[in-house]
Protein backbone atom coordinates (compact mmCIF):
# COMPACT_ATOMS: atom_id res chain seq x y z
CA UNK A 1 0.00 0.00 0.00
CA UNK A 2 2.80 2.49 1.17
CA UNK A 3 4.78 1.44 -2.53
CA UNK A 4 1.32 2.17 -4.48
CA UNK A 5 1.22 5.45 -2.74
CA UNK A 6 4.79 6.68 -3.13
CA UNK A 7 4.45 5.61 -7.04
CA UNK A 8 0.80 7.83 -7.66
CA UNK A 9 2.98 11.19 -5.53
CA UNK A 10 5.88 10.13 -7.64
CA UNK A 11 3.59 10.66 -11.01
CA UNK A 12 1.94 13.14 -9.75
CA UNK A 13 5.04 15.39 -8.86
CA UNK A 14 6.41 14.43 -12.58
CA UNK A 15 2.98 15.50 -13.88
CA UNK A 16 3.51 18.80 -12.04
CA UNK A 17 7.08 19.45 -13.52
CA UNK A 18 5.73 18.31 -17.05
CA UNK A 19 3.69 20.97 -17.38
CA UNK A 20 5.09 24.09 -17.65
CA UNK A 21 3.61 27.58 -16.55
CA UNK A 22 1.33 29.99 -18.86
CA UNK A 23 3.10 32.70 -20.42
CA UNK A 24 2.51 35.43 -22.99
CA UNK A 25 4.43 36.85 -25.75
CA UNK A 26 3.12 39.80 -28.12
CA UNK A 27 2.85 39.43 -32.22
CA UNK A 28 2.50 42.57 -33.86
CA UNK A 29 3.60 43.78 -37.73
CA UNK A 30 3.03 46.31 -40.71
CA UNK A 31 4.47 49.40 -38.53
CA UNK A 32 5.71 51.91 -38.35
CA UNK A 33 4.06 53.25 -41.30
CA UNK A 34 4.34 56.91 -42.53
CA UNK A 35 5.33 60.12 -41.72
CA UNK A 36 8.42 59.49 -38.95
CA UNK A 37 7.48 62.73 -37.84
CA UNK A 38 4.04 62.15 -36.94
CA UNK A 39 4.29 58.14 -37.01
CA UNK A 40 7.38 57.18 -34.50
CA UNK A 41 5.75 59.08 -30.90
CA UNK A 42 2.76 56.67 -31.59
CA UNK A 43 5.01 53.67 -32.61
CA UNK A 44 6.83 54.42 -28.97
CA UNK A 45 3.56 54.53 -27.41
CA UNK A 46 3.02 51.47 -28.75
CA UNK A 47 6.28 49.85 -27.83
CA UNK A 48 6.11 51.24 -24.36
CA UNK A 49 2.80 49.27 -24.16
CA UNK A 50 4.15 46.36 -24.87
CA UNK A 51 6.86 46.69 -22.20
CA UNK A 52 4.52 46.97 -19.83
CA UNK A 53 3.22 43.45 -21.04
CA UNK A 54 6.39 42.35 -19.78
CA UNK A 55 5.76 38.89 -22.66
CA UNK A 56 8.49 35.97 -22.84
CA UNK A 57 9.49 37.25 -26.48
CA UNK A 58 7.86 39.59 -29.01
CA UNK A 59 7.60 38.62 -32.84
CA UNK A 60 7.43 40.92 -35.35
CA UNK A 61 5.88 39.61 -38.59
CA UNK A 62 7.77 42.08 -40.51
CA UNK A 63 6.89 44.89 -43.00
CA UNK A 64 8.61 47.76 -40.60
CA UNK A 65 7.75 50.48 -43.22
CA UNK A 66 5.16 51.18 -45.87
CA UNK A 67 5.93 50.26 -49.44
CA UNK A 68 5.87 53.82 -50.18
CA UNK A 69 8.56 55.50 -47.83
CA UNK A 70 12.71 55.34 -48.99
CA UNK A 71 14.27 51.55 -48.09
CA UNK A 72 17.02 54.09 -46.76
CA UNK A 73 19.50 52.97 -44.55
CA UNK A 74 18.99 55.70 -42.47
CA UNK A 75 15.21 54.33 -41.98
CA UNK A 76 15.72 50.82 -41.78
CA UNK A 77 18.10 51.35 -39.02
CA UNK A 78 15.55 53.37 -37.21
CA UNK A 79 13.16 50.56 -37.22
CA UNK A 80 16.38 48.54 -36.01
CA UNK A 81 16.62 50.83 -33.00
CA UNK A 82 13.01 50.81 -31.91
CA UNK A 83 13.14 46.80 -32.06
CA UNK A 84 16.45 47.15 -30.26
CA UNK A 85 13.95 48.89 -27.43
CA UNK A 86 11.82 46.28 -26.63
CA UNK A 87 12.79 44.58 -23.53
CA UNK A 88 11.75 41.36 -24.61
CA UNK A 89 13.67 38.98 -26.84
CA UNK A 90 12.75 39.87 -30.56
CA UNK A 91 12.28 37.22 -33.27
CA UNK A 92 11.90 39.22 -36.69
CA UNK A 93 10.40 38.01 -39.64
CA UNK A 94 11.47 40.20 -42.95
CA UNK A 95 8.58 41.60 -44.90
CA UNK A 96 8.23 42.75 -48.29
CA UNK A 97 8.07 46.24 -48.03
CA UNK A 98 12.14 46.08 -46.80
CA UNK A 99 13.12 44.74 -49.79
CA UNK A 100 11.64 43.23 -52.70
CA UNK A 101 9.36 46.40 -53.10
CA UNK A 102 12.07 49.00 -52.81
CA UNK A 103 12.23 49.50 -56.83
CA UNK A 104 9.47 51.49 -56.73
CA UNK A 105 9.96 55.21 -57.74
CA UNK A 106 8.63 56.36 -53.81
CA UNK A 107 10.58 53.56 -52.01
CA UNK A 108 13.80 54.71 -53.70
CA UNK A 109 14.06 52.99 -56.66
CA UNK A 110 16.65 50.46 -54.77
CA UNK A 111 18.17 47.15 -55.88
CA UNK A 112 15.89 44.73 -53.72
CA UNK A 113 18.26 42.00 -53.45
CA UNK A 114 21.33 44.89 -52.09
CA UNK A 115 18.95 45.56 -49.50
CA UNK A 116 18.23 42.67 -48.66
CA UNK A 117 21.76 41.88 -48.27
CA UNK A 118 22.14 45.02 -46.06
CA UNK A 119 19.24 43.60 -43.53
CA UNK A 120 20.46 40.48 -43.21
CA UNK A 121 23.95 42.43 -42.54
CA UNK A 122 22.25 44.48 -39.49
CA UNK A 123 19.76 42.82 -38.70
CA UNK A 124 21.16 38.95 -38.33
CA UNK A 125 24.54 39.65 -38.19
CA UNK A 126 24.93 37.26 -34.71
CA UNK A 127 22.35 34.20 -34.39
CA UNK A 128 20.70 35.72 -31.64
CA UNK A 129 17.31 37.72 -31.14
CA UNK A 130 17.25 41.16 -31.41
CA UNK A 131 15.27 43.28 -28.06
CA UNK A 132 17.25 44.71 -25.18
CA UNK A 133 17.80 41.30 -24.06
CA UNK A 134 19.61 38.69 -26.83
CA UNK A 135 18.41 34.77 -26.72
CA UNK A 136 20.57 32.41 -28.45
CA UNK A 137 18.57 31.25 -31.61
CA UNK A 138 19.14 28.31 -33.95
CA UNK A 139 19.31 29.57 -37.87
CA UNK A 140 19.41 28.75 -41.63
CA UNK A 141 22.42 31.24 -41.62
CA UNK A 142 24.45 27.71 -43.06
CA UNK A 143 22.29 27.39 -45.85
CA UNK A 144 22.48 31.91 -46.51
CA UNK A 145 19.61 32.36 -44.61
CA UNK A 146 20.21 33.81 -41.07
CA UNK A 147 17.31 35.47 -41.12
CA UNK A 148 15.28 31.92 -40.87
CA UNK A 149 15.34 31.29 -37.10
CA UNK A 150 13.98 28.97 -34.35
CA UNK A 151 13.86 29.08 -30.72
CA UNK A 152 12.26 27.26 -27.95
CA UNK A 153 10.19 28.76 -25.00
CA UNK A 154 9.68 26.76 -22.39
CA UNK A 155 7.46 23.53 -24.12
CA UNK A 156 6.69 25.67 -27.42
CA UNK A 157 8.78 26.47 -30.10
CA UNK A 158 8.98 29.60 -32.10
CA UNK A 159 10.06 29.35 -35.89
CA UNK A 160 10.10 32.57 -38.00
CA UNK A 161 10.54 31.65 -42.09
CA UNK A 162 11.09 34.74 -44.70
CA UNK A 163 8.05 34.35 -46.84
CA UNK A 164 7.28 38.41 -47.90
CA UNK A 165 4.11 39.51 -49.54
CA UNK A 166 4.06 40.85 -53.14
CA UNK A 167 4.06 37.11 -53.94
CA UNK A 168 7.16 36.12 -52.03
CA UNK A 169 9.08 38.00 -54.76
CA UNK A 170 7.54 35.80 -57.36
CA UNK A 171 7.46 37.85 -59.73
CA UNK A 172 7.85 36.48 -63.41
CA UNK A 173 8.86 40.14 -65.48
CA UNK A 174 11.82 40.47 -63.61
CA UNK A 175 14.37 37.16 -63.77
CA UNK A 176 16.03 37.86 -61.12
CA UNK A 177 13.53 37.74 -58.81
CA UNK A 178 12.52 34.90 -60.21
CA UNK A 179 15.71 33.04 -59.16
CA UNK A 180 16.01 34.43 -55.73
CA UNK A 181 12.65 33.70 -55.50
CA UNK A 182 12.91 29.61 -56.38
CA UNK A 183 16.26 29.22 -53.83
CA UNK A 184 14.62 30.66 -50.88
CA UNK A 185 11.17 28.84 -51.82
CA UNK A 186 13.58 25.89 -51.26
CA UNK A 187 15.44 26.61 -48.25
CA UNK A 188 12.15 27.82 -46.37
CA UNK A 189 10.61 24.14 -47.20
CA UNK A 190 13.78 22.87 -46.04
CA UNK A 191 13.52 25.05 -42.48
CA UNK A 192 9.90 24.06 -42.04
CA UNK A 193 11.04 20.72 -42.12
CA UNK A 194 13.72 21.26 -39.73
CA UNK A 195 11.63 23.35 -37.28
CA UNK A 196 8.99 20.43 -37.28
CA UNK A 197 11.71 17.65 -36.73
CA UNK A 198 13.63 20.03 -34.05
CA UNK A 199 10.08 20.63 -32.03
CA UNK A 200 8.66 16.38 -31.70
CA UNK A 201 9.38 17.60 -28.17
CA UNK A 202 7.35 20.83 -28.12
CA UNK A 203 3.98 20.69 -27.28
CA UNK A 204 2.83 23.29 -29.32
CA UNK A 205 4.62 25.48 -32.57
CA UNK A 206 4.12 29.28 -33.09
CA UNK A 207 5.08 29.87 -37.13
CA UNK A 208 6.18 33.77 -37.91
CA UNK A 209 6.16 35.11 -41.63
CA UNK A 210 5.12 38.39 -43.26
CA UNK A 211 2.54 37.07 -46.18
CA UNK A 212 -0.97 36.84 -46.07
CA UNK A 213 -0.50 33.70 -47.74
CA UNK A 214 -4.36 33.11 -48.36
CA UNK A 215 -4.96 36.79 -50.14
CA UNK A 216 -5.42 36.58 -53.84
CA UNK A 217 -3.62 33.20 -53.87
CA UNK A 218 -5.62 31.27 -52.07
CA UNK A 219 -7.87 28.95 -54.37
CA UNK A 220 -11.62 29.85 -53.57
CA UNK A 221 -12.76 26.17 -54.54
CA UNK A 222 -12.29 25.25 -50.81
CA UNK A 223 -9.98 22.29 -51.70
CA UNK A 224 -7.21 24.14 -49.48
CA UNK A 225 -4.67 24.96 -52.85
CA UNK A 226 -3.10 27.94 -54.49
CA UNK A 227 -3.40 29.17 -57.95
CA UNK A 228 -0.21 27.26 -59.76
CA UNK A 229 1.29 31.40 -59.81
CA UNK A 230 1.14 31.65 -56.63
CA UNK A 231 4.83 32.22 -54.56
CA UNK A 232 2.91 30.64 -51.74
CA UNK A 233 2.32 26.60 -53.23
CA UNK A 234 5.43 25.10 -52.01
CA UNK A 235 5.50 26.24 -48.72
CA UNK A 236 1.45 26.30 -47.79
CA UNK A 237 1.23 22.52 -49.15
CA UNK A 238 4.45 21.46 -46.81
CA UNK A 239 2.69 23.39 -44.14
CA UNK A 240 -0.06 21.84 -44.43
CA UNK A 241 1.27 18.36 -44.86
CA UNK A 242 3.61 18.88 -41.46
CA UNK A 243 0.99 20.62 -39.52
CA UNK A 244 -1.08 17.30 -39.68
CA UNK A 245 1.61 15.21 -38.69
CA UNK A 246 2.60 16.83 -36.16
CA UNK A 247 -0.49 17.13 -34.35
CA UNK A 248 -0.71 19.17 -31.64
CA UNK A 249 -1.43 23.27 -32.21
CA UNK A 250 0.37 25.32 -34.28
CA UNK A 251 -0.22 29.19 -34.69
CA UNK A 252 0.16 30.98 -37.80
CA UNK A 253 1.17 34.14 -37.03
CA UNK A 254 0.93 36.92 -40.08
CA UNK A 255 0.48 40.53 -41.22
CA UNK A 256 0.57 42.05 -45.05
CA UNK A 257 -3.03 43.14 -45.02
CA UNK A 258 -3.78 45.27 -42.09
CA UNK A 259 -7.06 43.44 -40.20
CA UNK A 260 -6.96 41.92 -37.22
CA UNK A 261 -8.47 38.03 -37.70
CA UNK A 262 -8.30 34.39 -36.06
CA UNK A 263 -9.25 31.69 -38.50
CA UNK A 264 -8.71 27.76 -39.19
CA UNK A 265 -7.58 28.03 -42.56
CA UNK A 266 -7.36 24.40 -43.51
CA UNK A 267 -10.14 22.71 -41.69
CA UNK A 268 -9.56 19.83 -43.78
CA UNK A 269 -5.87 19.07 -43.90
CA UNK A 270 -4.89 20.77 -40.75
CA UNK A 271 -7.23 21.70 -38.39
CA UNK A 272 -4.22 22.37 -35.87
CA UNK A 273 -3.56 25.34 -37.63
CA UNK A 274 -4.91 28.45 -35.73
CA UNK A 275 -4.03 31.71 -38.48
CA UNK A 276 -3.75 34.92 -36.93
CA UNK A 277 -3.48 37.66 -38.71
CA UNK A 278 -1.86 41.20 -36.93
CA UNK A 279 -3.19 44.43 -37.05
CA UNK A 280 -1.31 47.49 -38.63
CA UNK A 281 -0.91 50.67 -41.12
CA UNK A 282 -3.07 53.39 -39.46
CA UNK A 283 -4.22 50.58 -36.75
CA UNK A 284 -0.71 50.64 -34.95
CA UNK A 285 -1.85 47.77 -32.00
CA UNK A 286 0.09 44.63 -30.79
CA UNK A 287 -1.84 41.04 -29.74
CA UNK A 288 -1.20 40.14 -26.49
CA UNK A 289 -1.26 36.22 -26.75
CA UNK A 290 -1.51 33.95 -23.97
CA UNK A 291 0.07 30.29 -24.00
CA UNK A 292 -1.36 27.45 -21.76
CA UNK A 293 -0.41 24.16 -22.64
CA UNK A 294 -2.74 22.45 -19.70
CA UNK A 295 -5.97 23.66 -22.49
CA UNK A 296 -6.62 22.01 -25.70
CA UNK A 297 -6.29 25.21 -27.52
CA UNK A 298 -3.11 26.68 -26.16
CA UNK A 299 -3.38 30.06 -27.66
CA UNK A 300 -5.78 32.62 -26.54
CA UNK A 301 -5.20 36.35 -27.94
CA UNK A 302 -6.47 39.58 -27.05
CA UNK A 303 -5.46 43.34 -28.32
CA UNK A 304 -2.73 45.89 -27.31
CA UNK A 305 -4.77 48.86 -28.13
CA UNK A 306 -1.81 51.80 -28.61
CA UNK A 307 -2.55 54.57 -26.26
CA UNK A 308 -1.51 57.07 -28.19
CA UNK A 309 -4.30 55.92 -31.28
CA UNK A 310 -7.46 56.12 -28.28
CA UNK A 311 -9.54 59.00 -28.95
CA UNK A 312 -9.80 61.59 -25.93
Amino acid sequence: MLRTTLLATVAALAGLVAHAEPFTFVAMGDTAYGDPAEVYPQFEALIKAVNEHAPLIVLHVGDIKSGSTPCSDENLLAQLAYLNSLSAPVLYSIGDNEWTDCHRKKAGAFDPLERLAFLRKNFFAAPTTLGAVKSQVASQAADGYPENTRLVVQDVTFVTAHVPGSNNNFQIRDITAVSEFMARDAANVKWLEDSFSAAKQSKALVLGIQANIFESNWNTAGDETWEPHSGFANFGAKLIELSAAFGKPVLLVYGDSHVYSQTRPFPMGAPNVLALEVPGEARMDAVEITVDTATSGVFSAALIVNPALVQP
